[in-house]
Formats: structure tokens, sequence, C-alpha cells
């Protein structure tokens, strides 16, 4: 996707006329490709009424490159480097929604870092429905190879066990619509912890 065209998604702000909702510490969507993160955290801001904050759309402002340029020009590790800087300094702000790329949970220090401030979401969604999301798309430079549906199940297999080291686990739907997956992530984050998300007049 252009850096144009995710920027509409970087951040959402919005406040409340009747009600502000409040969370306790960031919400951090990790999970591969395809599995809704920027879609589903977009709403999940929106209904929560704080900011929501898409990390890769954030690198790709900043370097003024699509990920797949990067990974192009750069290669990998300087983009997981740059992910890593970006994670942190959001990290540091105000408590609000951020989608992670589907990499950036495998570094110990980005699971760290999360842990120290927010609480972890892994949206796990099922092998062929992440493969119908992204097998029209040529913006996934790992999936840039002879067999990207091989490439994608081996990278979910490979990356399955570090997800589940988060602190929650959503289990995507197939059929749901954005808008009741979010109602399901938002009564599983509460009965987490009934302290995350605070009602305030």
């Amino acid at each position: 996707m252009a850096i144009s065209e995710r920027s509409r998604h970087s951040v959402t702000r919005l406040t409340g006329a009747l009600m502000t909702k409040r969370i306790a510490r960031h919400i951090v969507l990790i999970g591969m490709m395809g599995a809704g993160k920027t879609a589903v955290g977009t709403e999940l801001a929106r209904r929560l009424r704080v900011p929501f904050t898409d990390s890769d759309a954030e690198i790709e402002s900043a370097a003024a490159m699509s990920i797949s340029e990067i990974f192009a020009r750069d290669g990998e590790s300087f983009f997981r480097d740059r992910e890593s800087q970006v994670l942190t300094r959001l990290l540091a702000g105000p408590p609000g929604v951020i989608s992670t790329g589907g990499g950036a949970w495998l570094r110990p220090a980005n699971r760290t870092a999360i842990a120290a401030r927010g609480i972890s979401v892994w949206l796990n969604c099922p092998p062929e429905l992440l493969w119908h999301r992204v097998r029209q798309r040529s913006t996934r430079p790992l999936l840039k190879t002879a067999d990207p549906k091989g490439t994608l199940l081996a990278l979910l297999a490979e990356r399955a066990p570090l997800y589940a080291q988060a602190e929650v686990e959503f289990m995507s739907q197939p059929g749901d619509s954005i808008e009741t997956s979010t109602d399901r992530l938002i009564a599983q984050l509460r009965a987490t912890d009934p302290t995350l998300i605070e009602d305030t007049p």
C-alpha cells in the first residue's frame, strides 16, 4: 500500500461528546500480516476514543518510502531496527491502540518494551483466511517468493509459539465484521483486565 493511502489510517484521534473512555496502558496488537490489526485497531481506538497508530505507517512516513522499498534498498535488518525505534517512541506516549508489523513481536527487546507499557493482543487468524486476505496484495516483501502461500504458512508456523506468549489471544472468526470482532475483543479485554478500560462521564 502506498504511503499516502496508509497515512490516512496512521493516527486516529477522537473525543467523545458524552463519554471519554480511557485506557490504563497501551493496547498493542500483534500477529501475522492479514490478521486485521489495522482494521480492528482503528475501530477499537474509535470505540475507546484513544489514539490509534499503525507502526508500519509511521515507519513509511518517516522514511518517505513504502515498506517494500525499505526492504529492497536497506534490507530486513535495517527495517527491524527502525521498527524497534518507532515502537519504543510510541510506547513512551499516552496510552492508545498500536498496530505492529508481523515481525515486531519476534524481537525480545520489543516484547519486553510492550510488556512494560502495554497489554499485548495476538490476533490469531486461521491460515486460509490469512492467505485469502494477502494473496492479492503486492506490498508484502516477505511473500515475494516462488511459493508465497507456502512462505506465509511457514512464517505462521515459525512465529505462532512466540505470538502465543501475548497476554491475550483473540481468535478471529471467518465471517465476522470489523464491528463484531471489535465487540468481542473489548469484552475479552475487560474480562482479562477489569482495570484496563475506564469509563468516565
